[in-house]
């Protein structure tokens, strides 16, 4: 019997405060940075860096659907809505930082972002401008995981680097993909705390005397920290990334398990605000922009949610009403990118003003921090032969971010076509992976940067035309699903070899339609030759990365796809599609 990601899903499922949100900078210099501190606290919040140590390219999506209640509202903003949402300019550096729009043309101009040397520098600076004690470095998850370096040293690189940064707090996803040895060794090496009120021993598990945090509850982590800020006291929750087990194979945390757990949730709030009588609460999440915006919707008591996973770039928190008053809800995109700023002017019990701006992290503009710098050339060095290898040239920009088809997930479907002599080819709709512009060499980095996971191993195994539908509809209901809570975060599975028609606002069943290979109609019972990689289950095949270098290598590479072979409809209009560019 089949069971979709959809049905697993089920299994596992107040602010008075005055705001103060200032857009953004208008020039990428060092007056970006430059402003006053607000308040008495402040969090600096960082999220989904997916192990990217130096400056990187990454093109934010020109699609990113929203459905139903979310149509028209941040995060599923593009382009020009996205702009005109947040007071920003076309043509500008915060253009280039926050959209895709002329991507190429401005990547030239303004050069990379990110990098741990250069964000060092810049949280020095921010946590300079308040006094000892009053500041806080937060990062929430995606750390450890996403580059070449990260997965040769099971992340261990990442743990040195966050330490150095001063990363107080951390929650996680992919750091569990390690396994549970793996994981706890890298925490034991990690000078800052990890929290998770969300991770709870099986009953087999508990039964066993599985190591937790707490042994009552089965609490695997501590849920959260409290952190004295001058005369004020902040409780700051953990919610790792909700679906572990169901998005990931189950063999890396047997013994775990994960959810939303709002009831829970509710009772660490509680105890936080009735117990401990802290004056402020934030959330550092990993669930994802339109589920911490329901979550913020049925929890009472959250001040601020610090958001990740879903790797969306929202300049201005979103306010949300619930029973208790309003929490405002934050996401601060990915890959070093960015660096959120919360200042908090804090009150006995209460929050009584909030500014909030997320910097976009220009690595030109910034100067780099020596002894981190020193530390990633070191982390790098033993491996720099092989990441430094030139496999290839890109002919096309290539990316990944969308909802659909990204153009170096099109390359990678070619290579798995191509290599494993397949028909079709199916590669996971990862939001990780950095942009290479055109004309760029492909190094085996640049590919490892889009590959590196510890479940790399490619496969062909056959499937019938009606098994290929119910993949589609399945993962596409994850991603369009009307309740955001059956919704894991991740995009579309990508498709070589064939093309087939989308209906975002369809119910499940529905929305896959007119699937054709070699222009011929997809048959349902015909049985089809496909590949792909990161399969739930064990494989034998090689690591992905190794497919795709051996496809560029010999020079003989032909894309056997032109462009997108995805027909995106009843979506015209909508704010979150400006089309398949």
């Amino acid at each position: 019997m089949l069971i979709y990601r959809r049905e697993l899903l089920k299994l596992a499922v107040a602010m008075p405060a005055v705001l103060s949100l200032p857009r953004a900078g208008r020039a990428a210099d060092a007056s970006l940075y430059d402003f006053k501190p607000s308040g008495n606290a402040r969090i600096l919040h960082m999220t989904d860096t997916h192990a990217q140590l130096g400056p990187v390219f990454f093109r934010e999506p020109s699609v990113n659907i929203g459905v139903g209640s979310m149509k028209g509202h941040p995060p599923h903003l593009v382009g020009e809505h996205f702009l005109e949402r947040f007071g920003m300019r076309p043509g500008t550096p915060e253009a280039y930082a926050f959209t895709y729009l002329d991507f190429e043309t401005a990547a030239q101009r303004y050069g990379k972002m990110g990098g741990f040397a250069h964000l060092r520098t810049l949280v020095k600076m921010l946590r300079s401008a308040v006094p000892d004690g009053q500041s806080i470095l937060l990062d929430g998850g995606d750390l450890w995981q996403g580059s070449g370096v990260a997965n040769l040293t099971s992340g261990a690189d990442m743990v040195q680097a966050a330490n150095l940064l001063g990363i107080e707090a951390m929650t996680g996803h992919f750091e569990f993909t390690y396994g549970e040895k793996t994981f706890r060794k890298n925490l034991a090496d990690f000078k800052g705390e990890f929290i998770a009120q969300n991770v709870f021993l099986t009953e087999e598990a508990a039964f066993n005397d599985a190591e937790a945090f707490d042994r009552d509850s089965g609490r695997v982590f501590k849920p959260y920290i409290i952190r004295k800020m001058g005369d004020y006291r902040i409780g700051i929750i953990g919610q790792a990334f909700p679906y572990v087990p169901i998005a990931h194979p189950k063999r890396f945390t047997p013994d775990w398990t994960f959810g939303i757990r709002d009831d829970e949730m509710q009772k660490v709030v509680n105890r936080l605000r009735n117990d401990e009588k802290v004056d402020a609460v934030m959330l550092l999440s990993h669930n994802g922009m339109d589920v911490d915006l329901k979550l913020a919707s049925r929890v009472t008591g959250i001040d601020v949610i610090l958001g990740g996973h879903t790797h969306d770039v929202v300049p201005q928190p979103i306010s949300i009403a619930n029973a208790g008053g309003k929490t405002l809800v934050t996401n601060a995109g990915s890959n070093g990118k960015y660096l959120g700023v919360l200042d908090l002017e804090l009150g006995k019990g209460a929050v009584k003003n909030v500014s909030y701006r997320l910097l976009p992290v220009f690595s030109n503009e910034l100067k780099a921090d020596a002894e981190m710098a020193a530390l990633v050339e070191k982390l790098r060095a033993p491996h720099a032969k092989m990441l430094d290898e030139r496999v290839g040239n890109a002919d096309r920009l290539l990316y990944r971010r969308g909802n659909f088809n990204g153009t170096m997930d099109e390359m990678i479907c070619d290579a798995l076509r191509q290599q494993l002599d397949a028909e079709i080819a199916l590669s996971p709709g990862f939001r990780w992976g950095t942009t290479v512009l055109s004309g760029q060499p492909i190094t085996m980095e640049a590919i490892m940067s889009q590959t590196a996971i510890t479940y790399p191993e490619v496969y062909v195994q056959p499937m019938t035309g009606e098994q290929i539908k119910a993949v589609l509809e399945d993962i596409c209901d994850n991603l369009f699903n009307l309740d955001p809570y059956y919704q894991q975060g991740g995009d579309m599975v990508r498709t070589g070899g064939m093309s087939y028609r989308c209906a975002p606002n369809e119910t499940v069943g529905k929305r896959i339609s007119e699937m054709k290979f070699d222009s011929a109609a997809l048959d349902p019972a015909k049985s089809y030759k496909v590949a792909g990689w990161a399969s739930l289950n064990e494989q034998k095949g090689a690591p992905v990365w190794e497919t795709v270098a051996s496809y560029l290598r010999d020079g003989k590479a032909k894309p056997k796809s032109a462009g997108s072979q995805v027909t995106i409809v009843g979506v015209d209009g909508n704010p979150g599609y400006a089309g398949q560019t």
